[in-house]
């Protein structure tokens, strides 16, 4: 693979153009989607981080914000709906030099996907998971996802949602995550800024991103376009670094919570796992050196 960082781009080319697959546009995102955003955003990141894109893979399960596998010119993987995790921690395991990136949506990470977002976030596997969050099911016709709002109108839920809705940074803070934030996508500098600093953390790093779908979930509770969600965030945002992660949970027309709400350290499953090998079998456990092999030979 080109290593695009390294290479001057032209100064009439768009620095994020070297990311995506031109030849698989135009793309299926709607007008006014911010997935579109959420992936600029991103491709800064990897930018101003200086990834080795050689050591970078991105997975991503199914729905709308899991097409960004298709469109990034990366090694990426496109996965069956809800196993975009799993899959991820196999890329992990199998070689823990990667920088392993899940980029899916709410649905497949939170509903199908939800038990594997739970124990990633418990075993503190070091993958960075960005969740665009539309708080709908998006690509399947606008049903209630388990991060709609209640009140909201949805095709399932057409008088009203009433089943509470999960707060994901909550969940995944209680489950292990070591770095938790969200943005919208008015916020494209902070969540470039959020992306890098996940690039250096080690650990399971969890970013969710507040994205607007004009085709069904605005235009059936009468928000408006792309345009006008955008003037919604910057008037509903409070940005509060540190929040209590109990204190964010979403609501239909309320303050949109955003900031860093968890920073911190403990061992990676991997640290965790040599450390309990070591301890167990003492002298008997032989660790394969880096330059040979990542793998760890266990004799009995």
């Amino acid at each position: 693979m080109l290593n695009i960082l390294d290479n001057k781009l032209d100064d009439t080319l768009n620095p994020v153009e070297p990311f995506l697959r031109s030849d698989r546009m135009p793309h299926i995102w709607c007008p006014g989607c911010g997935i579109g955003t959420a992936v600029n955003s991103f491709a800064r990141a990897l930018i101003e981080s200086k990834i080795d894109l050689e050591s970078l893979a991105l997975v991503s399960g199914i729905g709308c914000t899991g097409r960004v596998a298709g469109y990034v010119k990366l090694d990426s993987f496109h996965t069956t709906h809800g196993r975009a995790i799993p899959f991820a921690t196999g890329l992990k395991l199998a070689n823990p030099k990667l920088n392993v990136v899940v980029y899916s949506g709410d649905g497949d990470l939170s509903a199908i996907g939800g038990n594997h977002l739970i124990h990633a976030a418990r075993r503190n596997i070091d993958l960075k998971v960005i969740c665009v969050n539309n708080l709908i099911y998006a690509m399947t016709g606008g049903q209630t996802a388990p991060t709609t709002p209640g009140h909201a109108i949805t095709s399932t839920n057409p008088y009203g949602t009433f089943e509470p809705a999960f707060n994901l940074p909550h969940l995944v803070e209680a489950a292990g995550a070591v770095y938790v934030a969200r943005w919208t996508t008015f916020h494209v500098r902070q969540l470039a800024r959020s992306i890098s600093e996940a690039f250096s953390k080690k650990g399971f790093s969890f970013i969710e991103v507040i994205s607007p779908c004009p085709t069904l979930y605005q235009r059936r509770n009468k928000m408006g376009d792309g345009l006008d969600t955008m003037k919604y965030y910057k008037e509903k945002s409070r940005i509060r670094h540190g929040a209590p992660t109990g204190e964010v949970g979403l609501t239909l027309n309320g303050d949109i919570v955003v900031g860093k709400f968890v920073d911190r350290d403990r061992p990676d499953y991997q640290t965790m796992m040599r450390a309990q090998y070591v301890e167990s079998l003492g002298e008997r456990y032989i660790e394969v050196p880096e330059q040979e092999s990542e793998t760890e030979c266990v004799c009995g």
